[in-house]
């Protein structure tokens, strides 16, 4: 060594985050089959209601379920990722995933019977509840504080442009080449996993720290000083041991648990995924002027432009800002479609759309039938702004790491029973009481998450995992101690 040369060297390190960018782009690729398999029956249910082949047209029980059971299925991927996320790790929970997921696209491409479809969408739903479990576990792992918040809304960001590719494919594509075009960012995701580490926290928690060592340097690029959060994490897992029952009782487990879990039920008491699901349907029975498949691709367009928004300021105005002014937003558009819909004159067959429906291009344009397009453009505008990427966040931020694989796939399972509770009632009730019954439910809904938010979240925006963890410890701060 030359005699110049500096035993420490005090000039400044910087973090490239390159690297890191790839991995979470990797791995939210299963978010995007996520987003863009949940809304598949949107555009698919008015072709099945009036296709030739008696064998796979739909009648309304068949529809309910072609709408709900994917939610079954999410359950199902939610309660396997319990045990898969820490016992294969995040990434490889990741990339399992990809198996139902193909077959699953692969049945409803080549079905010949409704059961085929009902089977091939409870297959994708398995691969999105253990995405759901996982992704945004990994991602917040392998992220450092001055990006999280930004990265963290990746998952809900690549959701929601996998629906709205499925809006617009829907344009074009007949129903089952749909199917086929969902393997395309499945096979892509497991391709670039195989060149990506696996998350520091969870191979350190295991015993492999030169491994965690080497995914850590990978992650923030060459030349970064990664000792001191390598040190905070290692010191993070040390202070933690396996959660048993009896530990359950602790604030530092069930209070993140369960505003974890409320959160994410909450979330779908929104009514978000029958929204989502039966979009165009929705706009069928509402007979708004343009054609229910082009508002649609403007809805889907809308929530993408909001996570995009919410991204920007997730760490600007913080975590309980944007769930504020979201639930504050949904309440006043569940509101209004609730009321146009009671006060509007509805098909008398409201199950689903009608192929011998006048069209609207025939008819004289009424400015007022753009009520129910621009209400439900808000409701997801102001459900994209912070409830439904915030829930996944704080999810990934609040649960504490020996806890974390089970209780994300517990926070999963509450939301994907909820969503197929609502999925498979929500068509049943509009043809009982009319569309105005679920918003008005939705409306009310929206005033319990405002009041959630006030009582019970946390702000997390700037605090590293560990100051986190140590706020749920001590209950009063989010400072830690350096040993």
């Amino acid at each position: 060594m030359d005699e110049n040369t500096p035993l420490i060297n005090t000039g400044p390190t910087r973090t490239s985050n390159s690297r890191l960018f790839l991995a979470v782009f990797s791995a939210v690729l299963g978010n995007f089959n996520f987003g863009f398999s949940m809304v598949y029956p949107s555009p698919v249910i008015p072709q099945l209601r009036v296709i030739d082949n008696p064998r796979l047209r739909m009648d309304t029980q068949q529809v309910a379920w072609f709408g709900s059971i994917f939610s079954l299925g999410a359950v199902s991927g939610g309660l396997g990722a319990m045990l898969l996320n820490d016992r294969m790790g995040r990434k490889l929970s990741i990339m399992a995933s990809a198996v139902p997921c193909s077959v699953g696209y692969l049945v409803m491409g080549a079905a010949q019977e409704v059961w085929m479809l009902h089977l091939g969408r409870f297959l994708t739903g398995i691969a999105a509840g253990m995405t759901a479990a996982s992704i945004p576990v990994y991602v917040s792992e392998i992220s450092h504080p001055a990006v999280r918040g930004v990265l963290g809304s990746t998952p809900q960001m690549t959701g929601v442009c996998g629906s709205l590719v499925l809006y617009a494919l829907g344009l074009v594509l007949p129903w089952r080449w749909l199917a086929v075009a969902g393997e395309v960012p499945t096979v892509l995701m497991v391709l670039l996993l195989c060149f990506m580490p696996d998350s520091p926290r969870y191979l350190i928690a295991q015993g492999k720290e030169d491994h965690a060592h080497r995914a850590l340097a990978w992650l923030r690029g060459p030349g970064a000083d990664i000792a001191s959060e390598f040190n905070r994490i290692k010191q993070s897992i040390a202070a933690q041991s396996r959660v048993s029952w009896a530990e359950l009782g602790k604030p530092f487990y069930y209070k993140p648990i369960l505003i974890s879990v409320v959160m994410r039920f909450l979330q779908q008491m929104t009514g978000i995924t029958p929204i989502l699901v039966y979009l165009e349907p929705i706009f069928h029975l509402t007979r708004v002027s343009l054609e229910p498949r082009y508002d649609a691709t403007l809805v889907g367009a809308v929530r993408l432009l909001s996570v995009i928004i919410a991204a920007s300021l997730m760490d600007k105005a913080g975590r309980k800002a944007l769930l504020f002014t979201s639930g504050f937003l949904m309440f006043l558009s569940t509101l209004t479609m609730g009321v146009y819909s009671h006060t509007t004159p509805c098909p008398s067959n409201t199950s689903t759309p009608q192929p011998e429906l006048p069209s609207p291009m025939t008819t004289p344009f009424d400015p007022t039938t753009l009520i129910p397009l621009i209400s439900t453009m808000f409701i997801i505008f102001g459900y994209a702004m912070g409830w439904g990427p915030i829930t996944w966040l704080l999810m990934s931020e609040v649960l504490p790491l020996s806890a974390r694989g089970v209780a994300s796939g517990l926070c999963v399972g509450v939301s994907w029973v909820t969503a197929f509770v609502l999925s498979q009632l929500f068509m049943h009730v509009v043809e009982a009481w009319g569309l105005f019954a679920p918003f008005l439910f939705f409306c009310v809904v929206c005033v319990i998450n405002i009041i959630f938010t006030a009582v019970c979240v946390p702000e997390t925006r700037g605090r590293s995992l560990e100051e986190i963890e140590n706020y749920f410890r001590t209950g009063r701060t989010f400072t830690i101690s350096e040993t």
